[in-house]
């Protein structure tokens, strides 16, 4: 096994879990899918140069070219419009993370029915316990109060959630040999499918301050390239049930960067779930079993 699928998971997570620390800093000064739409047409040129140098080859079928974008729809502007969405309109991070903490559990259901991979008693109770500790890493951030927290927000990221766990089947099933540089492209050709006709709706007046800037730069090249590449060689190579158990990781690499960040506290408690969390994908990826 190479150096690169070895630390591959681990890089995935960190980087994966900044996403959320750079959308905190841009979303005051822009409205969330005028947000994403300039990410992604950022995304085009840099995927395509790269693409023109590493790319072995591009898919050769409008059939390979349309499943990359159905793809990218599902994983890129849905999951990400949905989210982005529903904190926009007021629904507490928190609340939308514990919502978003159920993909891994969705997503191994999916590939039971689809793609018809063999998950063990020990692999659903490992999924049990991710659920459990990721309820006391987020619990102190839950708010209920909160005004945001609709039947339509939380539809919003209700169906999110569905999408990128359908998109990361999709992708396992119908993409499963395009190269990983020319099949992203078309990716995010597909996120803007999404995001652009939608951000007509929203208003363009945009705050280039430094802090939008900077999350801008780093969620193009960091997570919209590093970590979407990543993401896809992941599902690649693995069982698809098994990749999506990192994303119980995903949130308490966000906490644990907002305790350094911005001071957010961390108490025992979180610790104990950060605990259960790491021990439950541990177990989950030691034996991932694909029929």
């Amino acid at each position: 096994m190479s150096a690169l699928a070895k630390t591959a998971p681990a890089i995935f997570v960190l980087l994966w879990s900044t996403g959320f620390v750079g959308s905190k800093l841009g979303a005051p000064y822009i409205d969330p899918m005028v947000f994403l739409t300039i990410r992604f047409l950022a995304v085009l040129p840099v995927m395509l140069v790269l693409g023109l140098f590493l790319a072995r080859s591009w898919p050769k079928s409008a059939v390979a070219i349309i499943h990359c974008i159905v793809t990218g729809m599902l994983v890129h502007g849905l999951y990400l419009g949905g989210v982005f969405w529903a904190i926009k309109q007021g629904m507490p991070a928190g609340a939308s993370s514990i919502i978003v903490g159920l993909q891994p559990v969705l997503t191994a259901l999916i590939a039971v029915l689809i793609l018809r991979e063999k998950i063990s008693g020990r692999h659903w109770l490992s999924m049990a316990i991710g659920i459990a500790g990721l309820m006391l890493v987020l619990g102190p951030r839950m708010d209920l109060s909160g005004a945001g927290i609709t039947p339509v927000t939380i539809a919003a990221v209700v169906g999110a959630v569905l999408a990128i766990s359908l998109g990361t089947v999709y992708q396992k099933r119908f993409v499963p040999s395009t190269d990983l540089i020319a099949a992203t492209l078309w990716q995010y050709v597909g996120a803007l499918f999404v995001t652009l006709p939608l951000s007509l709706f929203e208003s363009w007046q945009i705050s280039w301050t430094g802090d939008l800037i900077f999350a801008m730069a780093w969620l193009v090249l960091v997570l919209s390239i590093g970590a979407v590449l990543l993401l896809m060689l992941l599902i690649r190579q693995g069982a698809v049930s098994s990749v999506a158990s990192l994303f119980y990781l995903v949130p308490v690499a966000t906490v644990i960067e907002s305790y350094f960040l911005f001071g957010e506290t961390l108490s025992i408690v979180q610790v104990a779930g950060m605990t259960l969390v790491v021990g439950a994908v541990l177990t989950i990826r030691s034996k991932p079993k694909a029929a």
